[in-house]
């Protein structure tokens, strides 16, 4: 069963991106293309577009602004999924060239990539098949601290509590 992330971030931010318009939907490279087009996100130096991306209760991939936050780009719902991506643009071919879990709203889990990959396929965009960041979340049991998992040490960056081996947000 695919897992529905609720928004576990900072109130306030949630409340004000409250009433704002979700990210866009993204069903085809055409509207891909048109996003790219519309958007402030320039490409990089490296020529990577960057972008904040949810998948939707639907399956459906989202973008905004990096700069823009998850939960504002999910129009304040849950995700399947929801991290950061970069796409490689060029001339009437875009791919997916690095995508990560990376949402400190959601904490969505690694094992959330199957959902990207079928909304990227349906899409038609190829991708890299996983997150190439995978980021690992656990809340702490003692102090309530989102926290990251970093070389799989388990511990509090708050209050060194040991954090649980599953993930613990629901």
């Amino acid at each position: 069963m695919t897992r529905h992330y609720s928004y576990v971030g900072p109130p306030e931010i949630k409340g004000r991106v409250a009433g704002c318009p979700g990210g866009t939907r993204i069903t085809s490279v055409a509207d891909l293309f048109a996003w790219v087009r519309s958007t402030d996100c320039k490409p990089g130096l490296d020529g990577l577009v960057a972008a904040t991306f949810v998948i939707d209760p639907q399956g459906d991939l989202l973008l905004a602004n990096r700069r823009s936050e998850h939960v504002a780009c999910a129009g304040g719902g849950p995700v399947l999924s929801a991290g950061e991506m970069f796409f490689l643009v060029e001339g009437d071919r875009a791919e997916v060239a690095e995508a990560s879990n990376q949402s400190t709203g959601f904490c969505p889990e690694p094992e959330s990539w199957p959902t990207v990959a079928a909304a990227l396929d349906r899409v038609g965009v190829a991708h890299p098949g996983r997150f190439t960041t995978e980021i690992v979340f656990r809340r702490c049991e003692r102090c309530g601290e989102r926290n990251v998992v970093k070389d799989g040490w388990f511990a509090c960056g708050v209050c060194g509590a040991e954090l649980p081996p599953r993930w613990n947000f629901a």
